[in-house]
């Protein structure tokens, strides 16, 4: 679901809600190596499951981006029902305007489009060693440290990790 050609990527238009499949989260949020006294922020959030098992499984402290309401309702009632209020945040904003800094890790899901818009925030915003982790889209221009595949519901999974300050290709 691209958007049309030659109009702006905008927040609401970033990409479909497709929840990445719980395998393919756990070794987003490994091949991440994030660490307990890290901070993990999923941008375009949806339902909160890279949230919950970065902060359940993980230990770490997690911000997710969402603008869907429902999805935002959604996801914090499961928070709560879990327990991870003090470690889980979930904001309903524009994943475009959210500022990055408190970042350790960033995962994504979303589209080429949206990945080549949030390159500049990325740069500008994320810390030396950061890691951005990105489900199936690459982020153009920029060369990923780490590769991996998973196989989930049958269909295969790409795993991109870059480490900022990202390498060209």
């Amino acid at each position: 679901m691209s958007p049309s050609f030659g109009q702006p990527v905008t927040g609401e238009r970033l990409a479909p809600f497709v929840p990445s499949p719980q395998p393919v989260v756990e070794r987003m949020l490994e091949a991440a190596d994030l660490k307990p006294y890290e901070t993990v922020y999923d941008l375009g959030c949806g339902d909160g499951r890279i949230l919950i098992t970065a902060a359940r499984d993980f230990r770490a402290k997690a911000v997710g981006v969402e603008l869907s309401a429902k999805l935002v309702k959604d996801a914090r009632e499961q928070v709560k029902k879990l327990g991870l209020e003090n470690r889980v945040t979930i904001l309903q904003d524009d994943l475009m305007k959210v500022d990055l800094r408190p970042a350790d890790v960033v995962t994504v899901y979303l589209l080429t489009e949206a990945n080549d818009q949030l390159k500049p925030a990325f740069v500008k915003a994320l810390h030396r060693g950061a890691r951005v982790v990105s489900h199936d889209f690459k982020i153009r221009g920029w060369k990923p440290d780490h590769v991996e595949e998973v196989v989930a519901y049958n269909r295969k999974h790409t795993i991109y990790v870059y480490v900022m300050p990202p390498t060209k290709d």
